[in-house]
């Protein structure tokens, strides 16, 4: 007779099977699957932490069950691996719903899907930085105001679906280097509105707010700013390092299960 870990592998694999036929796979019918896989991760006990935001949280990651690369390469993986190996027997499950090129208004268009439908204990959000360019750009949709907007109407969505999640909101960034720089001055404008937003978002929502701006003007301290940024927008490997430690820090003054 087969193990229950087996049946439930076998089920999952006949889901992709199907899917591959022209059904619609989701993303939570991927991290039931692979939930299945270990059966740890079936404990009723499992505490998930969820990443939610554009390509700094996508970080490349796998749309697939190969654990190599599910979390990607940036600072989601990078707290995910730490807390993991840190934390063994504490049932903690992470997952990555990071998106490239997302902005506020794509978040809310699968929010149903790749966030409420995971039940996160821990919901950790960066985004803003799209909504930058394409206000920049000239579209007057995605002016600040508009960010606000619809920032606040996914919180509360949140809030209203998961009453008892942690919210942690991690402020967006920028370094003058590569095309930012040419136009640093309109990006810091556009950034530091949103930043503004962010952070009275979090005290509105009781989450944690996550301030990164200072931190990476600290690090030019250190070394310059293409060391930790590569184009302005996107984080070197010492840039990711950097989120995943103010991540760390701050996060683990709110959640007692981390500040062991």
């Amino acid at each position: 007779m087969k193990s229950d870990g087996t049946n439930q592998r076998r089920y999952f694999l006949k889901k992709l099977a199907y899917t591959g036929l022209g059904g619609v796979i989701t993303h939570q019918v991927i991290a039931d699957g692979l939930a299945s896989e270990n059966l740890f991760y079936q404990s009723d006990k499992r505490y998930t932490f969820l990443f939610q935001g554009d390509s700094i949280t996508d970080g490349n990651r796998s749309r697939d069950d190969d654990w190599n690369h599910l979390m990607g390469h940036g600072y989601a993986y990078l707290i995910a691996s730490r807390l993991w190996f840190d934390y063994p027997k504490e049932e903690l499950f992470f997952v990555n719903r990071g998106i490239s090129g997302d902005k506020v208004t794509d978040l809310s268009s699968r929010w149903q899907e790749d966030t409420l439908a995971i039940q996160p204990d821990v919901l950790s959000i960066l985004i803003g930085i799209n909504d930058v360019e394409k206000a920049i750009e000239g579209d007057t949709s995605f002016s600040a105001e508009s960010y606000e907007r619809e920032y606040r109407a996914l919180l509360a969505q949140t809030k209203k679906a998961l009453p008892g999640v942690t919210l942690i909101l991690c402020e967006p960034f920028i370094l003058p280097v590569g095309r930012v720089k040419e136009s640093f001055k309109l990006y810091q404008e556009e950034v530091k509105k949103r930043q503004v937003v962010v952070k009275k978002l979090a005290s509105i929502y009781q989450a944690v707010f996550v301030s990164l701006q200072a931190a990476f003007n600290e690090a030019l301290s250190s070394a310059p700013a293409e060391y930790w940024v590569w184009d302005g927008i996107h984080p070197m490997p010492a840039g990711h390092e950097l989120i995943a430690r103010q991540w760390l820090k701050q996060v683990s003054k709110k959640i007692p299960l981390i500040a062991k």
